[in-house]
């Protein structure tokens, strides 16, 4: 497969997966709104492999005219937390699962041969058994989830012998990437112990599993090797370490040079505790994460030190909710 479409390829996850991609040898389209700004993909501009196309998924012209020849879609693109999602519920839909549609539609429509989605491991809801396997139903108690869990509905009674769907539903994503996001829990942890030089917890107790960003972009790499049986209509999870939000905490102070950081805890009624098991996707792919939470504070870390990471606490790019109301998209 050498001509992969990403929506959403200018977002948090796209800005690591597309140099992946090229590196690899394929030729990337992306298509993104570029909210979080036009640079994020600046490490590969100029790259002959790489259009980027400037455009909303929405747009069904738009889905017409660049989808044909392409030979696998991952698809990123959505609003992407469940306060963001909230800001406007209407909207959050309409691009979510509403453009989900046709964008799947016209796919086949053009022999596209591999649909890769990025679903969520929050389709489960809470669960009290200690492994949340991917049999288990699906209970979701946002709309963000629900309609990921709708979208998965929709892909898998559109696969087809040639049209060969993989749903994934990763952890958390943590780790540093060009279009940093500074809002997800392993992320905002780190920031504020490096720079405010205090952790608050809300509670602590909730597990909270998380997936290295480096690995979540690799097993979308991956996910176009596979031969074609092992994936054709199955889902997998993708996680590595399920750790309480306290235990989370310590790990940063830990990796980010401990002395003087506090850790404060307060009390939350926010006790959602998520927590995946990953050993089929271990069993039936071999896809064995090698980077851990740890890893990724200390990856933070270095580009705070480095400067790469400015105005860290006030900057809207690094925060989806903030841009999306700086923005009014509508």
């Amino acid at each position: 497969m050498k001509n992969i479409l990403v929506t959403g390829g200018a977002g948090y996850v796209g800005a690591v997966l597309v140099p992946k991609l090229l590196k690899a040898g394929h030729k990337v389209k992306v298509i993104d709104l570029y909210l979080y700004g036009g640079h994020v993909l600046d490490g590969v501009k100029g790259h002959p492999g790489l259009k980027q196309v400037k455009g909303d998924i929405r747009d069904v012209q738009l889905l017409e005219q660049e989808i044909p020849g392409t030979d696998a879609i991952i698809h990123l693109a959505c609003i992407s937390n469940d306060p963001s999602y909230e800001l406007n519920p209407g909207l959050s839909r309409a691009i979510n699962y509403d453009a989900f549609i046709p964008l799947v539609a016209i796919a086949k429509k053009n022999r596209v041969q591999r649909f890769i989605f990025a679903s969520s491991s929050s389709v489960y809801g809470v669960k009290e058994t200690p492994d949340v396997t991917e049999d288990l139903a699906l209970e979701p108690l946002t709309d963000y989830s629900k309609y990921k869990a709708l979208c998965e509905e929709h892909l898998l009674k559109e696969h087809t012998a040639d049209f060969t769907v993989l749903i994934l539903r990763p952890a958390t994503v943590c780790g540093y990437s060009p279009r940093l996001r500074l809002d997800l829990t392993v992320n905002i942890l780190t920031n504020h112990a490096v720079n405010n030089k205090r952790i608050k917890v809300f509670g602590g107790d909730q597990k909270r599993p998380n997936i290295h960003i480096e690995d979540v972009t690799d097993l979308y790499v991956e996910s176009l090797k596979y031969p074609k049986e092992q994936i054709a209509g199955k889902i997998f999870n993708a996680g590595y370490e399920n750790h309480t939000v306290r235990q989370i905490a310590d790990l940063v102070k830990e990796n980010v040079g401990g002395q003087g950081i506090e850790i404060t805890v307060e009390p939350t009624n926010d006790n959602r505790s998520y927590h995946i098991s990953s050993a089929k996707i271990q069993k039936e792919l071999g896809f064995t994460p090698k980077h851990t939470i740890a890893g990724a504070v200390r990856d933070l870390k270095a580009a705070f030190d480095a400067g790469n990471i400015p105005n860290p606490m006030t900057d809207n790019r690094y925060y989806n909710i903030k841009t999306m109301q700086a923005v009014n998209l509508q």
